[in-house]
C-alpha cells in the first residue's frame, strides 16, 4: 500500500460537535479513494472521525506510505498543519510525500506549502490525485500535471488550472467500504434515534453570495445522472439501510428538469429514503414541493442570512426577502419541515436590521434555525470588500479565518450578544404562541434573557 488518504478530524477534540453529535464520513475522500480503485492504485483510507491523533499516527508508522494525501479545511487546519509537521520529523514515519487537498488551499498555497508539504491540490482532486501520485511514485517531472501547486527553489510553482468535470457520471460513487460506516450510524442512532447518510448529486454553485466559498467546484453547476443517484440511493438502502439521507448540495432544485428526472427515477427504482436538503427560496413552487415530498424529503433548508433585505442585497443573495418567508411557511403546511441560516454582523447591519431579521423567523417559522457571527473566509468577495478594514488577524497555523475580525457597525461583542438576542426572543415567541403545553416559567426566562441580551447589545456598541 503506498497511497494513505486521511484527514485531521478528530471528534474527540470537537466539544462542539460532541454536542451535536451528527457526524458524516469525509465524501471527498471517498470519492478520491474510488477513483483510484478504478484505475488499479490500491490505497487506504484513514478516517480519522473516531480516533485520536495519535492513533492515527500509530496507523501510519505502521503502514509506512510512500504517500499520505490530507484533506483540509477551516475547521481542520491547524490539527493539519501539526499532523504534517509531525510526519516530516520523525522517522518512524519514513518521511512520506505529503500531498494536501481541500477548499482551503486555493487561496493560502504560500502558507500551506511552508508548513512542509510537498504538494497541493487546487480545485478537483480525483483526476489530479491520479496523475501526481503516478509522477511522484515514477520519480518523473510535475510540471504537465494541471491544477497542483509546489515549491521550487523556494518559490511557489503553480501550474495550469485543472479542467472541471463536465460528466460527473463519468466519477466512481464513493468508496464507502473504506471507512467505518457502522460507527456513523451507530452514534446517530444512539443520540437522535435514527441514522443517516449523506449523497452529492452535483458539483458548483450558480449564484453569487459574497460570503461563499468557490474555491473546490467553481461558480459553475454540473449534475450527476438522476439515474445514478437514484442507484447509489438504492444501493445505500439494501447496504446500509439508513433512516434518512442528506443531500450535501448547496442548492438541491437549482434544475426543475433534473428534479423531474431524480422524482422518477427514485419512485421507479423504489430507492426512497427519507431526505434533507438545501435549496433556494425562489427555485421552490407548488409542483416542485410536491415533488419532493412525493420523492421522500422531509425537510428543506431554505437559504435566507437575514431578514432585513438591505443585507440580503448587501450579500448578493438576489432574493426577495419576503420570497423566502412565503416558501418556508408553504412548505410547513405542505407537513415539510423547515430550516433556515442566519447570520448576523455582516457589513453594514445595525440594529434595526437585527430585529427585522429577528421579526422573518417570528413570521416565517422555520422547523429549525442556525444562526452565527459572519466571517470572512479568504478568497471571497467578502474578504476582498473588507479586507483593509481587517481589525484582527492572528497568527495564520495557529488560527482560522473564523478568528479573523473586521471593523463592522458596532463592535463584535454586539453581535455576539445580538445571537442571544436573536435566538431568545425567537424561542420566547415560539412559547408564547403554543396552543398546548405552554411553560410559563420558561417563557419568563426566555424574555428575561432577551431583555439582557438586547441590554448587553446597546452598552457593548
Amino acid at each position: 500500500m503506498s497511497i494513505l488518504l486521511t484527514h485531521g478530524y478528530y471528534l474527540t477534540d470537537d466539544p462542539k460537535e460532541q454536542k451535536i453529535m451528527k457526524p458524516y464520513p469525509p465524501l471527498g475522500l471517498l470519492y478520491i479513494s474510488a477513483y483510484l480503485l478504478e484505475r488499479g492504485i490500491d490505497n487506504k483510507v484513514y478516517d480519522s472521525t473516531f480516533y485520536t491523533q495519535t492513533e492515527q499516527l500509530r496507523f501510519i508508522a505502521g503502514m509506512q506510505p510512500k504517500v499520505i494525501a490530507i484533506y483540509t479545511n477551516l475547521m481542520t487546519k491547524i490539527e493539519v498543519i501539526q499532523l504534517i509537521r509531525i510526519l516530516l520529523t520523525d522517522s518512524r514515519y519514513g518521511f512520506p510525500k505529503i500531498i494536501l487537498g481541500g477548499p482551503d488551499i486555493t487561496y493560502n498555497c504560500e502558507n500551506y506549502l511552508n508548513t512542509g508539504a510537498h504538494f497541493l491540490i487546487i480545485g478537483e482532486g480525483e483526476e489530479t490525485a491520479y496523475q501526481l501520485y503516478n509522477a511522484i511514485m515514477d520519480n518523473t517531472g510535475y510540471s504537465g500535471i494541471d491544477g497542483i501547486a509546489y515549491l521550487e527553489n523556494n518559490v511557489v510553482v503553480k501550474t495550469k488550472a485543472r479542467t472541471k468535470f463536465k460528466e460527473l457520471n463519468e466519477l466512481p460513487i464513493p468508496n464507502r467500504e473504506a471507512v467505518p460506516i457502522e460507527k456513523y450510524l451507530e452514534t446517530w442512532k444512539t443520540n437522535h434515534g435514527k441514522s443517516s447518510m449523506t449523497i452529492s448529486t452535483q458539483r458548483g454553485c450558480p449564484y453569487t453570495c459574497k460570503w461563499c466559498s468557490t474555491a473546490v467546484y467553481g461558480q459553475s453547476y454540473r449534475r450527476r445522472p438522476a439515474q445514478q443517484v437514484a442507484a447509489e440511493m438504492l444501493l445505500l438502502k439494501e447496504k446500509y439501510n439508513p433512516d434518512s439521507i442528506w443531500f450535501v448540495d448547496d442548492v438541491f432544485t437549482v434544475s426543475h428538469k433534473w428534479l423531474t428526472e431524480f422524482h422518477d427515477e427514485v419512485i421507479a427504482q423504489k430507492a426512497v429514503i427519507p431526505f434533507e436538503c438545501i435549496t433556494r427560496a425562489e427555485r421552490l413552487n407548488d409542483a416542485i414541493l410536491t415533488l419532493l415530498k412525493e420523492a421522500g424529503c422531509y425537510r428543506i433548508w431554505i437559504g435566507a442570512e437575514s431578514g432585513s433585505q438591505k443585507i440580503i442585497d448587501l450579500m448578493d443573495r438576489r432574493v426577495d426577502v419576503n420570497v423566502v418567508k412565503e416558501a418556508i411557511q408553504k412548505t410547513n403546511a405542505l407537513g415539510i419541515e423547515t430550516g433556515t441560516f442566519i447570520m448576523v454582523g455582516y457589513p453594514g447591519e445595525d440594529k434595526t436590521d437585527i430585529y427585522k431579521t429577528i421579526q422573518y423567523l417570528k413570521e416565517a417559522n422555520p422547523t429549525e434555525y442556525t444562526i452565527t457571527v459572519a466571517y470572512p473566509i479568504k478568497g471571497t468577495s467578502l474578504y476582498d470588500e473588507i479586507e483593509s478594514n481587517i481589525t484582527i488577524k492572528p497568527d495564520w497555523e495557529t488560527s482560522t479565518d473564523r478568528q479573523i475580525d473586521f471593523k463592522r457597525t458596532y463592535s463584535r461583542k454586539f453581535y455576539d450578544y445580538a445571537v442571544s438576542k436573536v435566538v431568545n426572543e425567537v424561542e420566547f415567541y415560539r412559547e408564547l404562541i403554543k396552543k398546548e403545553n405552554r411553560n410559563p416559567v420558561k417563557i419568563l426566562k426566555l424574555k428575561v434573557k432577551s431583555l439582557l441580551a438586547g441590554g448587553l447589545m446597546m452598552i457593548s456598541k
